[in-house]
């Protein structure tokens, strides 16, 4: 009975051992399990990291590509404006002047866009008109000095620089250096003015070809201070008409009330260097009527 007491208990102190025995492998076990597990989130995260690294590098060359190809478009528009620019001023100059020529000076000539040659209406070449185009959004005060040396070169009496961008000290039309610098806005009507200064003197040269007396005379005139301040009036009193023009559109009666002072200080001033100019050359010789045969004239 004792010996079967004995067995039992035996028995007993080996299922406890062995149960003990198996719980330290199942501890150990997993322990392994978990070690594992971790090395393999470490992996995991190793991967994830080289992957995010990628992802980033990816990210980044695209972003330099993408400023690249705007670079280069950004370049490309601003060539293909000042192109549109260039063209739209030929095709401006010779709708506006159907008598003259205008002639597109090439690529490999510097400080140029175009040359209009002014012809009058007996379609004599009167003088030439250089002309260069910018729609860039800094002014260089090289551009002058470049189309000073082309206007020489082409053999031109006048060169206009046509700019999106004026110098630091203009804000409107005006000369620079032998230069007209304009907007192309204003572009026409300083054409205008310039083109008939060029079509009187050449029509007086002709004229006075073989009277030196009554050149000099013209000269001296043109060269007063006299010329000059009503010439000074007339292009006053086209500006503010012009600025006018732009403002105050509400208001209409009022403007052109205005416009009708400022234009009757232009024809007086006009018919103030014509009847100078008549005394001096002769009414045959020199027509500056502003106004057509039959028109209305201060």
């Amino acid at each position: 009975m004792r010996k079967e007491q004995d067995l039992k208990n035996r028995e007993a102190e080996i299922e406890i051992n062995i149960q003990k025995q198996l719980q330290l492998e199942r501890e150990k076990l997993s322990e392994e399990i978990r070690k594992i597990e971790e090395e393999r989130i470490a992996v995991k995260e190793v991967e994830f990291s080289l992957k995010v690294k990628e992802l980033e590098k990816q990210l980044e060359d695209q972003k330099k590509l993408a400023e690249e190809m705007k670079r280069r478009a950004e370049q490309g528009s601003s060539q293909l404006q000042g192109e549109v620019q260039e063209l739209a001023l030929e095709d401006m100059l010779r709708s506006s002047f159907p008598f003259d020529a205008v002639m597109e000076v090439g690529k490999g000539v510097r400080g140029a866009d175009c040359i209009q040659v002014v012809r009058n209406n007996n379609g004599i070449d009167c003088g030439k008109i250089i002309f260069e185009s910018k729609r860039t959004k800094e002014f260089s005060n090289d551009w002058i000095e470049k189309l000073r040396a082309d206007m020489r070169s082409q053999g031109a009496d006048v060169a206009v620089l046509v700019t999106q961008t004026f110098p630091k000290d203009m804000n409107q039309f005006g000369e620079r250096n032998g230069v007209w610098i304009c907007s192309y806005t204003e572009v026409k009507s300083l054409v205008f003015l310039l083109r008939e200064g060029i079509v009187k003197i050449a029509t007086a040269i002709k004229n006075q070809e073989n009277a030196g007396d009554k050149m000099h005379l013209l000269y001296n005139y043109l060269v007063s201070a006299e010329f000059a301040e009503q010439w000074k009036a007339i292009r006053e009193g086209f500006m503010s008409m012009r600025l006018s023009i732009q403002k105050e559109r509400d208001a209409m009666e009022k403007l052109w009330k205005a416009r009708e002072k400022q234009l009757e200080k232009v024809l007086l001033n006009a018919a103030h260097i014509r009847g100078s100019i008549e005394g001096i050359a002769g009414l045959e010789d020199v027509n500056l009527r502003l106004l057509e045969e039959g028109e209305e004239e201060v």
